[in-house]
């Protein structure tokens, strides 16, 4: 895991060593995020704070932390879905937000995944939605992907989710890596390369604002693409789990307009390892009144992440909740 760069979370590590916290034994949960210009990476250092309750801290009641007691959650930067999904699976992390697709396709070992089913896939709770965003440099337009033949194109990083469903909508416009230049670059990586001249467009799903692209567009600015009624339709048959949204007009600095574009489900997933308690405990600590604040405080997405909408397309996706997390949704009578 030497490439994951750790995100220091309002967790105080020196709490461990502290007096009283010698003598209780820490449980770590590592949760894969995202690049840090993206939002995963903020949402999942929201979470990891929220559902820590580091050993020798306060209770709950007396003003300390309202999470899991024992457990200390560090969100860890990655290059996001498909990197979370095989850590999970693979044991290297307890938990990752990862894409509804990507998940779906793991998770059954299907499409680009064929054979190579992640069986320890399990859901926690649906996050938030994904808007896809197109972007371009500050005056430019394109009619549609087609375009994009013979340009140069960020298509994120390798191990993301983006990615992978990017590269599904292109080809249904005849674009291919035969036929552009291609660049995986993450979301700030991206924002730079096209702020410099070097990149024609970017493809990046967030919830948003993007950090990246916030300072982007406050810099050197941008565009981005609405995609026609018609070419949402279209992404939505190739990919169903990418469902038409909206980005509204004023966002981003320069953004006047409202975007229209295919948006995905994040996910929060874990590990079937994982014991029924511990997920019981995490589930129940995220949907907190202490979270509920922490969520509310920090990343604008943070606020459509509710208990009311946790369940939200899961059901349906054929990726089964954990059983920890089904115990608390029927006890909170989410589920019945």
């Amino acid at each position: 895991m030497n490439k994951l760069v750790r995100f220091g979370s309002a967790v105080a590590l020196a709490t461990l060593f502290a007096g009283s916290a010698l003598a209780q034994d820490p449980t770590f949960f590592r949760i894969g995020t995202g690049s840090a210009g993206g939002t995963y990476f903020p949402i999942g250092g929201t979470i990891a704070n929220g559902i820590s309750s580091p050993p020798g801290s306060r209770p709950c009641d007396e003003g300390g932390q309202c999470g899991v007691p024992g457990l200390i959650a560090i969100a860890q930067s990655t290059t996001a879905s498909v990197f979370n999904n095989t850590a999970v699976q693979n044991g290297e992390l307890e938990a990752g937000l990862a894409a509804a697709d990507v998940t779906r396709s793991m998770y059954l070992g299907e499409g680009k995944f064929d054979g190579k089913p992640h069986e320890k896939l399990r859901i926690v709770a649906n996050l938030f939605p994904e808007d896809l965003h197109l972007v371009l440099p500050k005056g430019a337009s394109i009619e549609g992907l087609a375009d994009l033949k013979e340009k140069r194109v960020g298509i994120a990083q390798a191990g993301s989710g983006t990615q992978v469903a990017v590269l599904q909508m292109l080809d249904a416009w005849g674009v291919n890596r035969d036929n552009m230049s291609e660049a995986e670059l993450n979301n700030s990586q991206s924002a730079e390369r096209l702020a410099d001249g070097q990149l024609d467009a970017y493809f990046y799903a967030a919830g948003w604002p993007v950090s990246a692209m916030v300072q982007l567009a406050t810099t050197k600015g941008m565009e981005l693409h609405s995609f026609t009624e018609d070419d949402l339709a279209k992404i939505n048959e190739i990919i169903p789990a990418y469902i038409p949204s909206k980005i509204p007009a004023g966002v981003y600095e320069g953004i006047d307009y409202e975007v229209k574009t295919p948006a995905v489900s994040a996910l929060l997933i874990v590990s079937s390892d994982l014991s029924e308690e511990l997920v019981y405990g995490i589930t129940k600590a995220m949907w907190n009144d202490n979270t509920r604040k922490l969520l509310d405080n920090g990343h604008a997405k943070g606020k459509q992440i509710t208990p009311d909408t946790a369940l939200d397309g899961v059901l349906a996706l054929g990726v089964p909740l954990h059983p920890g997390a089904e115990k608390f949704y029927k006890e909170a009578g989410f589920l019945k």
